[in-house]
């Protein structure tokens, strides 16, 4: 009998390779090639392919008939609603991804409860079995309805024939990286599996008109696990970041083909699962105490203003390399906001050790947190502090120049809101309001406003 011919394909990309080498040389990454068998050659089904067909029947764009309001369901958190664009649109599929134990599988028992009150809902988990999963649903309170149905299965093709039987209209799968078809050798997780596991479910849930959430996993680098184009197949890309020991954890659209991008849920996890956190900004500076290098940040989750303390620490170094560190900040933005107070504010730091903490686990991905990160650095370097009442925020260009910010007013607003008095922000011509202290550059915010 003839011995069957294998392949090695790479896990990140799904580059082949007719035997195994280090590292892939269409990506770039390292011992990701794994041995799988190799299909038959796909030249004679291309030719079979040139042959037949028919011709499609195409209509113009004036004659389509489109509903202008479709019917969505509710996940019973308004929140989560938004991010989605109104709720969960039937037919759609989601991708929803985040670190293992930050709380993906409480978070879609709590929606499948919900939904279930009014519609069939089930929960396809090839990770664990139906008694883990009522134990977590009993804790949850997602154990009393009818309507909220459970299978352990990691077969795709059956879990396809279960969507496409038309009996749900919602289907919950955790995890897309355990599946697996039965025509497809490789095992569960590789490139393969992933890719044809996702395009059966998805035409499966496009042909009975039932939503469906895939649960995704990540890398060690916080990428989703598997190949790109398994987010380019699904509508939706969710996001769940945050820290899962604790603190804030924010659910944002990386990909939404039905709604916003700019939104964002807060959640934090309590006794009864996650609950959504409805006054962030008094949370994260309800314990804080204005020493030096502590400045408040009126920054955005999506277009939602929320006010988070930064804490700067400088300490002289005892090497000879200077060391810094940031938890919730870029790393790489730190280092050059460090070259921009050495140069342009004459602030010697090239002994000095750097540590950044943004307060309550968020991560920042705001271009205005600079100013706010670059004067708490000065204000630790210096032992001076800003005055009790003030806000910051603003771009910090490579001249020391601060460029304006993104929605100013909902930031000044949400800082009015909770008894702030002033804001160091970008000067802007015309400006009439007096709680905006307007300053060009670098230099300026911190000899204005760093007192003893």
């Amino acid at each position: 009998m003839a011995r069957a011919r294998s392949q090695f394909v790479c896990q990140s990309c799904g580059a082949s390779y007719p035997k195994w080498v280090g590292k892939c040389d269409n990506c770039g990454e390292w011992n990701t090639l794994v041995e799988q068998v190799a299909h038959s050659s796909g030249n004679s089904v291309v030719a079979r392919g040139s042959r037949s067909g028919k011709v499609l029947a195409a209509q113009s764009m004036r004659s389509i008939s489109a509903e202008d309001e479709i019917a969505r369901m509710s996940t019973g958190i308004a929140d989560l609603d938004m991010v989605l664009g109104g709720g969960v649109l039937p037919g759609g599929v989601m991708l929803l991804a985040g670190q293992p134990g930050i709380g993906k599988s409480t978070l879609l028992l709590q929606i499948a409860s919900t939904v279930a009150a009014t519609a069939p809902v089930l929960y396809a988990s090839g990770e664990e079995s139906a008694s883990q999963v009522k134990l977590r649903a009993a804790r949850l309170g997602a154990d009393s309805g009818d309507e909220l149905a459970f299978v352990a299965s990691t077969s795709a093709d059956d879990i396809a024939a279960t969507i496409r039987s038309g009996a749900y209209k919602l289907v919950i799968i955790d995890s897309i990286q355990t599946l697996s078809l039965d025509e497809i050798t490789s095992a569960p997780g590789t490139v393969s599996q992933i890719t044809n596991s996702s395009n059966v479910i998805i035409r499966a849930a496009k042909e009975s008109n039932a939503a469906v959430v895939l649960v995704g996993h990540v890398t060690k680098e916080g990428s989703i696990a598997g190949p790109k184009v398994l987010e380019h197949l699904v509508d939706v890309v969710l996001q769940f970041e945050g820290d899962r020991y604790g603190g804030f954890k924010v659910v944002r659209a990386i990909k939404n083909r039905y709604g916003s991008t700019s939104e964002a849920a807060i959640f934090e996890m309590g006794e009864q699962g996650l609950v959504v956190v409805e006054n962030p900004s008094a949370a994260l500076l309800a314990e804080r105490q204005n020493a030096d290098g502590s400045v408040v940040l009126a920054t955005l989750e999506g277009n939602r203003p929320i006010l988070v303390e930064i804490q700067a620490l400088v300490n002289g170094t005892n090497f000879g390399y200077p060391k810094r560190t940031a938890s919730g900040f870029d790393l790489n933005r730190l280092n050059l906001l460090i070259a921009v107070l050495e140069k342009r504010t004459k602030l010697n730091l090239s002994d000095k050790d750097v540590y950044i903490n943004v307060v309550g686990g968020l991560r920042l991905q705001d271009p205005a947190a600079d100013l706010a990160v670059a004067m708490a650095i000065a204000s630790a370097a210096a032992g001076r502090r800003l005055d009790d009442g003030l806000v910051v925020f603003g771009e910090v260009g490579l001249g020391g120049e601060i460029r304006s910010a993104a929605l100013t007013e909902k930031r000044v607003a949400e800082a009015k809101k909770l008894g702030f008095t002033k804001a160091i922000a970008p000067l802007q011509t015309g400006n009439k309001d007096l709680f905006i202290k307007g300053v060009k550059d670098l230099r300026q915010a911190l000899i204005d406003y760093l007192k003893s």
